[in-house]
């Protein structure tokens, strides 16, 4: 078939005008070498936020879109704060409204940010590296060039990959702090984002300088609602003390130095979690709020990442937890943490503790209830939790074992060794042999009630070396004066104490000596 005139016209027409794009896309950057500004950007970016400026180079792109390019961007921390970068970024974009060109104006329609890494610093002053508000620009400087203006105010579309972000506190001395929190491989897509409000600063002078269209700077003051941006986020793990989620997604809005991730959906230690956190960088010692729900946790791997829990307990946790509290400018700063919830461990194990050894030990001599299987195992543990003071407590603890059940009260502390202050009373079935129950509720001040044996116990010392220890009660003259009769010891049936950490061998021995006799 051959091509009418018109269409062969039409045809190259439309050659000559995608050959003129490529080619304006190719030539313009050339022509327009933006690099030559870079010294005057980074004294006027330096002058604007206070901070050390390095950019490794500018560029201008044109194809798909114009976009003004940073590359290498290196803000460092301000004054009074220790050496390091607040801010790098291997590339920033600002995709700018092509029209707003022809008016000597530079409107960003869309700013990405790859690969950055955030480093937030708070001095023990509760001023953070991040904000540091500039001094007010000579509005002079600007009217002097006769030049068009770049209004930073509100970013319609942010777009982040790939962030590394922490937060830490200065310690008194000057020093840093460990991190409280931690984010890895993150990705945002947030929307009407205004930077300025969200730093908080003054509207007076909170004011940044970036490069327009005719070599100077402008600034402008930040306008627009309370929030400072909303949106989307993905992370590949946060961290949050000691404790990381993984495979993370939720929502997330900006206020003036807020931060709040709703609608949290995660990952945690095998099982899975929903929950909202929210963060206030205002005041002093920043304040976080923490929601969960927890369910199908693989205990051990949680507590592999806490120090001196590690092996302390095994199963599979549900629960609910709310928490709360202030940063503490200290080598801890998540000790003042307070919060209360309810959690559930399934078919679990606590070898340290081995709560029902020695009533296990019992069942056997008197062939009470269940006396066969693992002495640290249970079917279930369940408790209520509330932290506050340093120390977690439980008004009711219980315990469902193997042969034996238990139900508690008491506390651990948080900080140093984690001191272990419980009570509680585990039960035995006790059948039929009633000369060999009684005798036993005699010695350990147990109660006899239902079928079941009632024995009273404490557990003292701390999470490396806990200390089981059966009360007893009314008879503990006459099993002190079993005690030492069984060791080869003599001296006054009121001798002892009034209390044993293993009654078990003072009656195996009365159990081996009635075998003995006729």
């Amino acid at each position: 078939m051959v091509m009418g005139k018109g269409k062969k016209a039409a045809v190259v027409l439309m050659a000559v005008a995608v050959l003129a794009v490529a080619g304006a896309a190719v030539a313009i950057p050339l022509l327009v070498h933006v690099d030559r500004y870079r010294p005057q950007v980074i004294r006027e970016v330096e002058e604007a936020t206070g901070k050390p400026v390095l950019i490794g180079r500018l560029g201008l792109s044109v194809f798909p879109r114009v976009a003004i390019q940073v590359n290498d961007l290196a803000i460092g921390n301000p004054s009074g704060f220790p050496k390091g970068e607040f801010l790098k970024a291997k590339r920033i974009s600002a995709v700018v409204d092509v029209g707003a060109l022809f008016s000597h104006r530079v409107v960003i329609k869309r700013l990405e940010v790859n690969q950055p890494t955030v480093s937030l610093l708070e001095d023990a002053r509760g001023r953070w590296n991040f904000e540091n508000p500039p001094a007010a620009h000579s509005p002079t400087k600007t009217a002097a060039t006769g030049s068009g203006s770049f209004t930073l105010g509100v970013i319609s579309e942010v777009r982040v990959e790939k962030l590394n972000v922490s937060a830490a506190s200065l310690l008194e001395s000057g020093k840093m702090g460990p991190a409280y929190f931690q984010g890895r491989e993150v990705s945002a897509q947030l929307e009407d984002v205004d930077l300025l409000r969200f730093a908080g600063s003054p509207a007076s002078a909170a004011r940044v300088g970036v490069f327009d269209a005719e070599s100077s700077l402008a600034f402008a003051a930040p306008s627009g609602p309370a929030s400072a941006g909303y949106g989307t986020l993905k992370a590949g793990s946060l961290r949050f003390g000691n404790l990381a989620a993984t495979s993370v997604e939720t929502k997330v809005r900006l206020f003036t130095k807020q931060v709040s991730l709703d609608g949290l959906n995660f990952n945690f230690y095998n099982g899975h979690a929903t929950g909202n956190l929210s963060f206030d960088f205002a005041g002093r010692n920043p304040h976080y709020g923490v929601s969960a729900k927890i369910g199908g946790v693989d205990v051990a791997k949680m507590l592999e990442a806490i120090p001196n829990a590690q092996g302390k307990m095994t199963g599979i946790m549900n629960g609910s937890m709310k928490l709360e509290g202030e940063v503490t400018h200290s080598s801890d700063p998540l000790a003042g943490m307070r919060g209360a919830g309810q959690v559930e461990v399934k078919d679990g194990r606590m070898p340290s503790v081995e709560l029902n050894k020695n009533l296990l030990g019992l069942a056997k001599l008197g062939g009470l209830g269940g006396a066969t299987g693992d002495p640290s195992s249970f079917s279930s543990a369940s408790a209520d939790l509330n932290i506050s003071n340093g120390q977690i407590s439980s008004r009711k603890i219980t315990v469902l074992g193997n042969g034996v059940d238990a139900d508690g009260a008491g506390s651990m502390a948080l900080a140093g060794e984690g001191r272990l202050d419980y009570q509680g009373v585990a039960k035995l079935s006790s059948p039929r042999q009633a000369d060999v129950s009684n005798l036993l509720s005699a010695l350990s001040g147990a109660e006899q009630s239902n079928g079941q044996l009632s024995f009273p116990f404490t557990l003292a010392g701390t999470l490396d070396h806990p200390v089981f220890a059966l009360k007893s009660g009314g008879a503990a003259t006459r099993l002190g004066g079993i005690e030492n009769l069984v060791n080869g010891q003599t001296g006054a049936e009121g001798s002892t104490s009034g209390q044993t950490a293993n009654p078990l061998g003072s009656l195996a021995g009365l159990f081996k000596k009635k075998k003995k006799s006729p």
